[in-house]
């Protein structure tokens, strides 16, 4: 049975495992990723027994603005609308918000969100620096 949780303290080994699942880069830094997950807003996960499967992970100014930052089911997982649980978990904890803004990593995760009301901005354009390239 799967398990839904409020927590931010995960061991290295459980990030850089489920990271690493769905093949992100981040998951070579799981350093990074603890500290990361400790600081952020909201985070909700999803567990078979001891197993970290999924998480959902959310950055928010409290009332105006709140981003998806990532959201990534273990491929064992998936299929099982373990993804949309987690999505419409966060959803609810943010609907008294202006504004929740997502920018998919891959496009074709697009429908996904979509099929949770989610419209692409006919303005905005997503843009990203990566830190080895700040100078």
């Amino acid at each position: 049975m799967i398990e839904f949780k409020y927590i931010k303290n995960f061991t290295e080994e459980q990030l850089s495992d489920l990271f690493l699942s769905v093949d992100w880069y981040s998951g070579n830094f799981p350093q990074k990723l603890k500290t990361a997950f400790e600081n952020s807003s909201r985070v909700i996960s999803a567990w078979d027994g001891e197993k970290l499967m999924g998480l959902i992970r959310g950055l928010d100014d409290g009332v105006w603005q709140a981003t998806i930052d990532c959201l990534l089911v273990n491929p064992k997982y998936q299929g099982q609308q373990v993804g949309s649980t987690l999505l419409k978990m966060l959803l609810k904890d943010y609907e008294h918000f202006l504004y929740v803004d997502v920018v998919p990593d891959e496009k074709k995760n697009v429908i996904f969100y979509q099929k949770h009301g989610f419209e692409i901005m006919e303005e905005g354009t997503p843009l990203q620096i990566k830190g080895a390239n700040w100078k």
